[in-house]
């Protein structure tokens, strides 16, 4: 899903900043969370864990010009208990049961508290069997969410549309169902009947039209597994049309368009913008998941967008709206969080194929451009993990800096450390573990096949970057330590007490008259320093060209003598005067670069030259000395000397 709001403003900053087309994700979506903020009542799952859902046929009689739904829900289950005798259902308090029908009989049920509803079956069904029931009911639905069952107005004639959209917890606002992460439907059929001067979209394939008095009923067909959230449908008077992916084997793909009358002309232009996303898509991630269907956009006045399988929803057809909601069919659809608490799993992938479609040329804008502005909206505040803490808030759960944007920038971080190759497979490896396609994943599954792609130990990572809180930030200093040489030394701090380190490997961008280099530093603690070569006199030192990193930093030039002056404030010795040991204690500073202590008389002869005995409390011998002033000289490998005087008992 894209949140509502985001791509009405940005069109407006399409026209504002001409080409480079950057959005502020995080303050568009804090303007649409003001009227969403309150806490939402999660399902009562565990009143539906004992069966399985195979199957749906749903018959609903819909006016667009009233809002109220009328219909059937035929739902065909396993039992998952011994004597299962009361099923379950979600569904609002708001819609009355009409009847229940099981074994050709009508049913006992009540409405329970918490929108449930519970039904007392004539006979009971054996551990691992199949049965099915219906139940018939109508009403006037509440709405949660983005807006669960919504009607509006569009065109000049002021037409009326009513479409659903359930994420994350309202399709029980409309429907009974099974509203939750665990289980899908295998299959659905959609029977819709509606005044002959409208037509209704919806998920898989339209075998059948009837027309009968006035009257028109639309059989939409889904054969693949879909989630409570995702079944949807919309009803107005649309036109249609459909554009055509060519695959190389010479299939193709539909792409079926549902759109008001009056921006046909617009749209039909502006939707072949999903072929090329498809394609690039398709490259890098797999052919579409439901190419034997179809793909398409049903128009409904929702500022957003939503991903409703083989039918996105949309209130326009903005490009990054049309590539983050077809990326949806991919991380969402074919494989769906396993729960709300791993919603990055859906949007943080979303948001960075949308992304992508700037660094494969399928945008104006400068994919630099994109990346500093994800960066700039993670780091705008201090605090939020990507895991969600509170899946009672509708605002925590679609947080648009953290589910959307932190989590797409936590995929380009994983990228870096592991490389274009091994991460893309890795990604196609998920998409088609046997175990997770077409159903649930969490984090941890998606961080399996991370490391076993890559053969790195992922554990830190994810425990830092998703489920604690925080981003580093980086104070470099540099100085030229020979003729050609030069010495880093990097400090890091973090935004929020829940890291203490982040251990990232650094891209720096060395640059001077006479060549340019880029050196990455595999940071392990704050205040490292690293000395080297790059080859040629280095002019100038920036942080992370590429931007590869969530994280702020300030990069300073400095000069051989102030940085002598600034770590002998830091360097101390005690105690002073000394007995049989002098300690060295660099302090924050965290040197382990000593290369070797040197004394010298006042005179400056040199009497000793030592190496460090302890690498944290650096112990100097100075027994052999005879009473008196001396001089204790302190050798960096980074070409820096620090020298104090002591006095020896």
């Amino acid at each position: 899903m894209k949140i509502p709001g985001v791509f009405l403003l940005a069109f407006l900053l399409h026209l504002t900043l001409g080409a480079q087309e950057i959005i502020d994700y995080h303050t568009l979506i804090e303007a649409e969370m003001k009227a969403r903020s309150g806490k939402i009542n999660p399902p009562q799952q565990k009143f539906t864990t004992d069966y399985d859902v195979l199957y749906h046929r749903f018959e609903w009689e819909i006016d667009p010009a009233v809002r109220y739904i009328r219909g059937a829900v035929m739902t065909r289950f396993k039992s998952l208990s011994e004597n299962f005798s009361q099923i379950y259902f979600d569904m609002s308090g708001s819609l009355a049961v009409d009847s229940i029908i099981f074994h050709n009989e009508k049913m006992n049920f009540e409405k329970l508290p918490d929108d449930l509803l519970r039904i007392d079956l004539s006979t009971a069904v054996a551990n691992l069997a199949t049965d099915s029931i219906i139940i018939f009911y109508q009403g006037t639905p509440p709405t949660s969410g983005f807006g669960s069952f919504e009607q509006k107005f569009h065109g000049p004639d002021t037409v009326p549309v009513i479409w659903t959209l359930s994420q994350p917890y309202g399709a029980r606002d409309w429907r009974p169902c099974k509203q939750d992460l665990e289980d899908k439907a295998d299959s659905i059929d959609v029977f819709i009947t509606t005044p002959a001067i409208y037509k209704a979209a919806g998920n898989g394939i339209l075998t059948e039209t009837r027309v009968e008095n006035q009257q028109a009923t639309y059989h939409w067909k889904h054969r693949y597994p879909i989630p409570a959230y995702l079944v949807s449908f919309a009803v107005t008077n649309y036109v249609e049309y459909t554009d055509y992916l060519i695959l190389d084997n010479g299939d193709s793909i539909p792409i079926l368009n549902y759109v008001y009358p009056e921006i046909l002309s617009d749209a039909q232009t502006q939707t072949k913008r999903t072929l090329d996303f498809m394609n690039l898509f398709n490259d890098l991630a797999g052919t579409y998941p439901f190419a034997d269907e179809k793909y398409g956009h049903a128009q409904c006045n929702f500022s957003g967008g939503m991903e409703h399988t083989t039918m996105s929803f949309m209130g326009s057809f903005s490009p990054l709206l049309q590539a983050h909601e077809l990326a949806h069919q991919w991380f969402g659809d074919k494989i769906t969080c396993g729960s709300w608490e791993d919603i990055w799993l859906n949007e943080g992938f979303a948001t960075y194929f949308e992304g992508l479609t700037y660094q494969f040329g399928l945008r104006f804008g400068p994919w630099d451009g994109w990346l500093r502005n994800q960066v700039n909206d993670v780091i705008s505040q201090p605090d939020g993990s990507v895991w969600v803490d509170d899946t009672t808030s509708f605002s925590r759960i679609f947080s648009g800096r953290l589910s959307y944007t932190k989590g797409a920038m936590v995929l380009h971080m994983l990228r870096w450390k592991m490389g274009d190759a091994d991460f893309f497979q890795a990604i196609r490896n998920y998409l088609n573990d046997p175990a997770l396609a077409f159903g649930f994943a969490k984090t941890q599954d998606l961080r399996r096949h991370f490391e076993q792609q890559s053969g790195l130990d992922l554990s830190d990572f994810f425990n830092k970057w998703i489920y604690q809180q925080g981003y580093p930030a980086y104070e470099i200093e540099w100085w030229k330590s020979g003729n050609t040489e030069i010495t880093l030394r990097i400090d890091q701090t973090t935004s929020h007490p829940s890291i203490q380190f982040f251990d990232l490997p650094v891209p720096l961008q060395l640059s001077g008259q006479n060549g340019d280099s880029i050196f990455v530093a595999d940071h392990l603690f704050s205040g490292q320093t690293f000395s080297f070569d790059p080859g040629f006199e280095t002019d100038s030192v920036i942080f992370d060209p590429e931007i590869w990193l969530v994280a702020k930093a300030e990069v300073r030039r400095m000069d051989l003598t102030s940085v002598q002056e600034k770590t002998g404030e830091q360097l101390k010795i005690y105690p002073n005067p000394a007995g049989d040991l002098l300690f060295v204690e660099t302090g924050d500073l965290k040197f382990s670069t000593i290369k070797r202590f040197e004394i010298f008389d006042l005179s400056g002869k040199k009497l000793a030259d030592l190496q460090p005995v302890d690498l944290q409390k650096n112990a100097v011998p100075v027994r052999f000395l005879k009473s008196g002033n001396y001089q204790l000289k302190i050798l960096f490998d980074s070409n820096i000397s620090i020298t104090k005087p002591f006095i020896k008992l």
